[in-house]
């Protein structure tokens, strides 16, 4: 199993009945493939859609927000995108999953730009992170040459300030609570001390403390 499915699997235990749901672009797409079977969402998409479903027929016409061929299911409904950014800046979208660059220990998101680098704009993000009721940030726990991606302070420009409610990586699992970045699973193998030198945030440790579990 490699990390994006870690990821993607474990984010869908925490998606409940009911729920409606914006998964972002990228690795948080992932997590519809793993819901439990009793466990039923809506599914948005900020380009006009509640009840995105999978792909049965490609359709030009009918994508997500990232551009990518998608389905609809039955009693799907469609408007336009000002009607969408109603919904989420309304409080109407019970979780959103996002990628993300950085996290700090603040519970402050860097998700769209990387200094240098062009890029399109930030796009509906800072609108999901202000408006979802849960923000679940869904990312690889280190970046590609291995620095930190958890930090004291993000050094990247913000999406939002003080606004995730939880990261999940292939590692851990940690929850923003009263103000604390607090370490609530950690996979097996991995040992404590192993997990604060490849995280630059400070973080404490639920007493519950629990193994990091996907199945």
């Amino acid at each position: 199993m490699n990390a994006k499915e870690i990821i993607a699997r474990r984010v869908a235990k925490e998606l409940t009945d009911g729920d409606v749901v914006n998964l972002g672009i990228g690795l948080p797409t992932q997590v519809a493939n793993y819901l439990p079977g009793d466990v039923h969402v809506t599914l948005q998409s900020e380009n006009g859609f509640l009840g995105l479903g999978p792909v049965t027929e490609v359709d030009p016409n009918l994508v997500n927000a990232g551009g990518q061929p998608c389905g609809v299911v039955p009693g799907a409904a469609m408007f336009d995108s000002a009607f969408s950014f109603a919904l989420i800046r309304g409080g109407h979208v019970d979780v959103c999953v996002l990628g993300g660059l950085q996290v700090d220990e603040e519970a402050n998101l860097a998700n769209w730009m990387v200094p240098g680098k062009m890029v399109p704009g930030m796009g509906g993000a800072m609108d999901l992170v202000a408006g979802a009721k849960k923000v679940i940030i869904a990312m690889e726990h280190c970046a590609k040459d291995g620095s930190a991606k958890l930090l004291h302070r993000c050094n990247f420009p913000l999406t939002a300030k003080g606004k995730v409610s939880m990261v999940v990586t292939e590692i851990a699992v940690f929850a923003f609570i009263d103000g604390k970045m607090v370490l609530t699973e950690l996979r097996s193998d991995v040992t404590l001390d192993a997990l604060r030198e490849m995280t630059e945030a400070n973080f404490v440790v639920a007493d519950d403390l629990r193994p990091l579990c996907v199945e």
